[in-house]
């Protein structure tokens, strides 16, 4: 039983979702022939009629959506707690809230920095995080408010309400409403989106801006609009450039081509309400993100991520590429993991590792976004494909599934910038299924209708299952609950404190201790690698001051030993 467990874990989750979505497709194939007349005065019928009223109000059905996001997780703190970081690409986001929320857009090189040396960080010419600097900006707001979680929470009921207003200008209210509700059930509660530090919501909304500004622009040609998409444009940038290049350029196709047609406006009217205030627009943002990289790297056109790449010889980002060549690197651990990310490249590269990793990604983003409910509104994707306006958002996913394609690593979060496109096709597909009615039944509409209940069905189910202390997935809170006990109890001890940190020699790369604030003289608490005992007292003398651990990283549980100098 054990290892059959072992074995159904990666998608455990979704095998449970199969369940009472296949029950519920049974119930509404078989159940008693009724007449339509029947279904009308259904108990769905009321809720429908209350909830088209809300639709039409749509500027509050907007505000709804994000509000649930916001009250249901701050609902359920006591029950899931406040994530904790754990992945290298979170404590690097961190690291970049941290030095915003301060007022800094990055930091001078520690004198001691080989000390504190990690991964997804730059050491040099400054320090700061690898990553573009939108998803640092969310958690600055977040530290700001007291925690950098706050801002995740923010972003993502954002997220959600961004996705109801974009598709609010491609279907009807009601329908855009449950699309949001959707997302809200999908992406906003449960997901590691939400429960993490990824910050992976503000790149949905840069996408969901973008896609709900477009069909406003060609109805209006109204410069807020225009506006409104720049902004989504510049977070896309400065977020996902590379996937959010990809989502761009259909969407540039189909707005040049419009401004180019015979049916598009005169020259004279878009040119100050469109084409204007979108040039202005993308020259401030793009001399704004070149004047940070110029401040973080040195260079406007230098990438923090392009630095880090030749400093640790780092796996290219696409298949095509070759590998650089590999740097001295002052910690066996740090040679390990890029060590290990040219290894995956270079598996990659092969047939059978390209059709493995192939396969992996998009049965990953299958689960994801879509699951078995989700998979539902797919059936009419074939009426959905006839219909021209469908044409932008079914061409965004196919170009992002090829831009996957060439890539080495495809996490799930890397289609961020094309969920609005997934959630018009979606919900399109949802208005087509809802008319299917074989024999003059409803079949349809009670699909549709089922899709929502079954996704709160899976919410309780997944809360159930943590009181119950059953995982069916990883456990509650996410995160490093190790390394966060051990951090809060430093945080209890009066004056700063230094840790030097060490691991057993099987130690798993991917679970790293040593993360700094942005300021590390100041901080509380200083995380250093343990170098032995002669490097260790050159860092001791630097922080004189400091109360001097050891822990060991992989003990279990891991423990404070004071550190104690070597007798002469």
């Amino acid at each position: 039983m054990q290892n059959l467990h072992l074995l159904l874990a990666p998608s455990l989750l979704t095998l449970i979702e199969l369940l009472p979505l296949a029950a519920a497709v049974a119930l509404i194939l078989f159940r008693s022939r009724r007449a339509s007349r029947g279904d009308r005065s259904s108990s769905f019928l009321a809720l429908e009629r209350a909830f088209a009223r809300l639709a039409r109000r749509q500027r509050l059905a907007v505000l709804v959506v994000g509000v649930t996001v916001i009250a249901v997780r701050a609902a359920l703190i006591p029950i899931l707690g406040i994530p904790q970081p754990d992945s290298h690409d979170e404590f690097s986001y961190l690291l970049a809230a941290d030095t915003f929320a301060h007022g800094r857009l990055t930091n001078p090189t520690h004198p001691m920095w080989t000390h504190f040396e990690t991964f997804h960080v730059i050491q040099n010419p400054t320090y700061m995080s690898i990553f573009p600097p939108a998803q640092g900006l969310v958690l600055a707001a977040g530290q700001l408010l007291g925690n950098p979680w706050f801002g995740q929470l923010l972003a993502t009921a954002f997220m959600c309400s961004g996705l109801c207003w974009m598709l609010q200008a491609w279907v009807p209210p009601p329908w855009a409403l449950l699309g949001g509700f959707l997302a809200v059930l999908r992406l906003g509660i449960l997901s590691y989106w939400m429960n993490g530090y990824w910050s992976a919501s503000i790149v949905a909304l840069g996408g969901a801006l973008v896609l709900g500004a477009w069909p406003r622009i060609r109805k209006h040609a109204r410069i807020r609009d225009v506006l409104l998409m720049v902004l989504g444009l510049a977070i896309l940038a400065n977020s996902r450039p590379y996937e959010g290049l990809i989502f761009a350029l259909p969407v540039a196709c189909a707005m040049l081509m419009w401004l180019a047609g015979r049916n598009g406006p005169a020259l004279s009217s878009s040119s100050p309400r469109v084409i204007l205030p979108m040039l202005i627009g993308l020259l401030i943002a793009g001399c704004a993100t070149g004047y940070y990289y110029y401040r973080v790297t040195g260079n406007p056109f230098c990438m923090t991520y392009r630095v880090s790449s030749k400093t640790y010889g780092t796996a290219p980002y696409f298949i095509w590429q070759t590998l650089p060549p590999e740097p001295e690197f002052h910690h066996a651990l740090i040679k390990d993991y890029y060590r290990w990310t040219r290894q995956e490249f270079e598996q990659n590269r092969t047939l059978a590792g390209y059709l493995v990793r192939a396969q992996r990604k998009l049965l990953l983003l299958w689960q994801f976004y879509l699951g078995p409910i989700l998979t539902l509104p797919l059936l009419a994707l074939p009426a959905v494909m006839r219909q021209r306006k469908m044409c932008l958002p079914i061409v965004i996913c196919a170009v992002m599934f090829a831009g996957f394609a060439v890539e080495t690593w495809t996490l799930t979060h890397y289609f961020a910038p094309a969920v609005g496109a997934l959630y018009i096709i979606l919900v399109q597909g949802m208005r087509h299924l809802s008319h299917w009615s074989p024999g003059q039944r409803p079949v349809g509409r009670a699909l549709v209708r089922a899709i929502p209940v079954l996704a709160c069905v899976m919410i309780l189910l997944r809360l159930t299952a943590l009181s119950l202390h059953a995982q069916i997935e990883p456990p509650w809170p996410r995160g490093d609950l190790r390394r966060a006990a051990v951090a809060e109890q430093l945080r209890h001890l009066p004056g700063p404190q230094l840790v030097l940190v060490s691991y057993d020699p099987s130690h798993n790369f991917h679970h790293e201790w040593v993360y700094n604030a942005a300021n590390i003289d100041a901080a509380k608490v200083a995380w250093a690698r343990d170098m032995g005992d002669a490097a260790n007292q050159e860092l001791r003398a630097y922080f004189k001051d400091r109360q001097a651990w050891r822990v060991n990283g992989d003990a279990s549980p891991p423990r404070l030993e004071p550190y104690e100098a070597p007798s002469r």
